[in-house]
């Protein structure tokens, strides 16, 4: 089935743990491998044929907003709109719910703004995982990643994943074999309906996987969290690595 074409991206964070860097910018405007982290996101959504992307904005907003317009003059194809939690923080899900008036009711993809990969395949992932989707017995589709193909997560893992896809979390278990990955698509409704105004997703995958309508979708690739200074010096190796290696140098 083909995928959605609006999606939710997730740059309202504090970014605390990028200081100093998010003293003086938005953590989405930190830039690696030549890019800021919120144009990473939009450029693999649009490649993916996402054709709305929703940003929610806090922390140095208005330099994050700006950044947004001058994109979106650059280049209308990709409409772009802001969602504004300056004031107060949402957490994700939060943040999804506030925007339901520009996001609407069909399925759509939900993309922290703090990731970047290397899946060079053939088609790329996120066309894969739109191709997988199945709203018939999906509320969720997410990417997981096995340990040893990511960076820079701290959790002991998060999920595990049957035969036919379905993800269960690791609960009390001390650890389990896939990380979550920052992109998915979701039905949105299940995140409308919960009632409190502040809470995260996980809350909405919870309820899901107790429906039996929990899926992952595991990627080819290396994929890396960009949370820390350190986790962005070790990215910007990797992406070098990986833009040396294509350019066969």
């Amino acid at each position: 089935m083909s995928g959605p074409t609006t999606a939710m991206v997730l740059a309202a964070g504090l970014g605390t743990r990028m200081r100093p860097l998010t003293d003086t910018r938005p953590k989405a405007l930190v830039e690696v491998g030549g890019k800021t982290l919120i144009d990473h996101t939009l450029d693999r959504l649009a490649e993916a044929g996402v054709t709305t992307a929703v940003v929610n904005v806090h922390a140095h907003a208005d330099q994050l907003i700006a950044h947004l317009d001058a994109r979106a003059a650059r280049d209308p194809s990709l409409k772009i709109h802001v969602s504004d939690e300056r004031g107060a923080l949402l957490e994700t899900g939060g943040g999804v719910k506030k925007a339901r008036a520009l996001l609407g009711e069909a399925p759509i993809w939900v993309a922290n703004s703090d990731y970047v990969w290397t899946h060079d395949g053939r088609p790329p992932a996120l066309a894969r995982l739109a191709a997988l989707w199945d709203p018939a017995q999906m509320d969720s589709l997410v990417i997981v990643v096995p340990k040893a193909r990511t960076q820079g997560f701290e959790t002991p893992g998060d999920f595990f994943r049957d035969e036919a896809g379905r993800l269960t979390h690791r609960g009390a278990r001390e650890t389990a074999p896939l990380h979550c990955f920052g992109v998915q698509i979701i039905d949105p409704n299940t995140v409308y309906q919960v009632a409190e105004d502040r809470f995260s997703l996980f809350k909405v995958w919870m309820a899901a996987q107790a429906r039996g309508r929990l899926f992952g979708y595991e990627p080819e690739g290396f994929w890396m969290q960009v949370g820390d200074p350190a986790a962005l010096e070790a990215a910007e190796v990797r992406l070098r690595a990986a833009s040396a290696a294509s350019a066969g140098v």
